[in-house]
């Protein structure tokens, strides 16, 4: 959040606004398909074969079931999902989504992300604010509706003006 910060300051010091767009996604880490996650990590990381298998491995096997009341539901098989708790979780979660960060910066805009928080942002002149506003809304509306990962339970947009002003 830091850079944010940076970036928006040295762009105020310049006369001009930053947009800013915060999605916040719900179950995240939930919705990560373990073949995707996998492929992903072969095709655009280079993991070799015995890493895959490991992650595979740390992934595959998985159960849950619900205790309420006394009552026990039927185990099931965990099928998606990154295990929360563990350091890799935000890791593996990023590295799942890291296509949609690209696609963020192919809009040319600044993005910031960590595990399930991310940061869309840009700058403009004043008089092309309301336009950039418009187009860093519509790349936040097509993270949250297109792609299996985001599921955005609210989004905020701002507007810095200058040192200290949001709107």
């Amino acid at each position: 959040m830091l850079k944010v910060l940076s970036d928006a300051y040295v762009a105020a010091d310049a006369g001009r606004v930053t947009l800013l767009s915060l999605l916040d996604l719900s179950a995240a880490f939930d919705t990560v398909d373990h073949q995707i996650l996998v492929e992903r990590l072969r095709r655009t990381y280079g993991l070799s074969s015995r890493a895959l298998d490991w992650i595979s491995s740390y992934l595959s096997g998985r159960t849950q079931f619900v205790r309420y009341n006394g009552e026990t539901s039927h185990v099931m098989p965990v099928t998606s999902g990154v295990p929360q708790g563990s350091v890799l979780c935000p890791v593996l979660f990023i590295l799942y989504a890291a296509d949609v960060i690209k696609l963020v910066e192919d809009a040319v805009f600044s993005v910031h992300a960590y595990a399930d928080d991310l940061q869309i942002y840009g700058h403009a002149d004043p008089p092309q604010s309301t336009e950039l506003m418009v187009d860093i809304s519509g790349v936040a509306r097509i993270l949250c509706q297109g792609a299996q990962v985001w599921h955005c339970k609210k989004t905020e947009n701002n507007k810095c003006t200058g040192c200290g002003k949001i709107k």
